[in-house]
């Protein structure tokens, strides 16, 4: 069931779900379509890390590592976990053997090396691991051994990630940039047509763990024939879709919705609480945020209870929360917070005129496919101007916003929200390396002695004195805590309820 159309290239109901038009589509057993909030502007993971990109990817590339359901790392690719040096420096990972890259190729130890090398180069997380690694190396030809200069707490889980992802590709194919995708996933990709959808059909060759389906571990049966990802920008449109039973699952909901999905005979809703938390991406590179009174002015004048309520707009969908990670989370801490939603735009006039502030504007880079954002940037732009802030809102589509987001002559603020990741070190925001390029002498000490320890009471006093770098010198803005809504066809089974959803094992009954 719940496909937009047997043959896509010869049919137009893409473009009507597109333009909000409401058609019933020919059952098809053996196919699911997803609506996701816009286009994947590359298909390449390694060099991305926006959601939609990692939803999409992680069904056609893998990675040696992933997370089971409880966030526990388990193996993909590798065999097993790595033997780990008692020092720390060295892990041995031994690979699978038999696995088959799209392409017809085998996996083998010198396509991990390779792959594992343009992670480092390219990858906005592999990038901010570069200075660690001393190297990887092929010790075998089905083992692959990485040294580091000093011991990496985080690595594992850095492996692990669907975002801006370590993933293999076979060595014949690696380069700066990579045109044509050849991964070992349980799916490949049939066809792309830009803004109307990505097909992708099961990969007959597939080596499929053999352990029981456990979050993104174990078992990937390939259930659907065809998973097709459907762009739809528009929120609204999503929603009529799934309700219509046109789309078998859609991601990004607004919650004025859940009501409807709730009453709904053909849909269900699926509710991530808590979710993760909206960011105010900072530009510590280029333009009017790389004096830290003018960040501090911004802090000040920001009123996070109203941003909250204009984006939710019922509070069982946000909490006004300062703390990096939400309670009952080990990395929980208060430090610093006394900073949080100052909502005071007086304080933050009298840091603006401290130094002089002349009026140049300060640029918000935000998107409407993500509605949310846009409605926090309105509430957030009264405020400021409020405190003396010249403002000026470039609203684009969210493939434009990551694009110019990689520009710091282009944008003050980017708007963006991420999931609550089970390791810190996930989140790039706090690297020198991002494109935020925070630094400074203190912060960068702090991360460096977190990511390098490994007691875990240790690593937790070190975050907090990290939170506390984030509100003191104002790395990035946390704006409180959020649930997100998402919604599936009645009888949608195998889909795990999860911030990157994947459906190898989904299907209707």
């Amino acid at each position: 069931m719940f496909s937009l159309t047997k043959s896509p290239a010869k049919g137009t109901l893409f473009g009507a779900l597109l333009t909000g038009a409401v058609v019933l589509a020919p059952a098809h057993a053996e196919t699911i379509d997803v609506a996701i909030i816009g286009e994947a502007d590359t298909f390449d993971p390694m060099m991305s890390t926006k959601d939609v990109v990692s939803i999409v990817t992680q069904h056609f590339v893998e990675t040696l590592y992933t997370f089971d359901s409880g966030w526990n790392i388990a193996p993909l690719l590798a065999t097993d976990l790595p033997t780990i040096s008692e020092d720390g420096k060295t892990y041995a990972i031994s690979i699978r053997e038999g696995v088959a890259f799209h392409d017809g190729s085998t996996m083998d130890a010198d396509d991990v090396v390779a792959s594992l090398d343009r992670w480092l180069e390219v990858s906005p997380r592999g990038k901010g691991v570069a200075d660690r690694v001393a190297g990887f190396e092929a010790t075998g030809s089905h083992e692959v051994t990485i040294t580091m200069n000093e011991p990496y707490s985080p690595l594992l889980s850095l492996l692990a990630f669907s975002n801006s992802a370590a993933v293999v590709y076979p060595e014949e194919i690696i380069g700066d940039t990579i045109d044509t995708i050849v991964g070992t996933g349980p799916y490949m990709i049939a066809e792309h047509v830009p803004d109307q959808y990505l097909q992708l059909v099961r990969f007959d060759g597939y080596s499929s763990r053999s352990e029981p389906s456990d979050g993104a571990a174990g078992a990937r049966t390939q259930v659907p024939d065809e998973i097709r990802f459907v762009p739809v920008p528009d929120a609204n449109t999503r929603v009529e879709s799934l309700l219509a039973g046109e789309v078998a699952f859609a991601d990004g909901l607004p919650v004025e919705s859940l009501a409807r999905l709730e009453s709904s005979d053909t849909a269900d809703p699926i509710l991530l609480k808590p979710f993760g938390w909206p960011i105010f991406a900072i530009n510590h590179k280029d333009g009017l945020l790389t004096d830290r009174t003018k960040r501090q002015a911004l802090q000040a004048a920001l009123p996070i209870d109203d941003m909250l309520f204009a984006a939710f707009g019922d509070d069982d969908f946000f909490i006004v929360d300062g703390p990096m990670y939400p309670e009952g989370w080990v990395w929980r801490s208060d430090a610093g917070t006394d900073m949080f939603n100052q909502n005071d735009q007086a304080r933050a006039a009298e840091l603006l005129q401290s130094v002089g502030y002349d009026g140049t504007p300060l640029r918000i880079l935000t998107s409407r496919q993500y509605e949310f954002h846009f409605k926090m940037a309105e509430v957030a732009k009264v405020a400021l101007e409020a405190a003396g802030f010249e403002v000026h809102m470039d609203v684009v589509d969210w493939a434009t916003l990551g694009q110019r987001r990689n520009d710091p002559a282009l944008w003050d603020i980017y708007i963006t929200h991420s999931p609550f990741l089970p390791e810190p070190a996930l989140t790039s925001l706090y690297s020198r390396t991002s494109r935020l390029g925070w630094s400074n002498p203190d912060k960068d000490a702090i991360l460096a002695a977190f990511t390098t320890e490994t007691d875990s009471g240790t690593r937790r006093e070190l975050f907090a004195q990290l939170q506390n770098q984030v509100f003191e010198d104002v790395g990035f803005i946390k704006i409180g805590g959020f649930n997100a809504l998402m919604g599936a066809a009645k009888g949608l089974d195998g889909v795990t309820a999860t911030p990157w959803p994947f459906f190898w094992n989904a299907q209707v009954n």
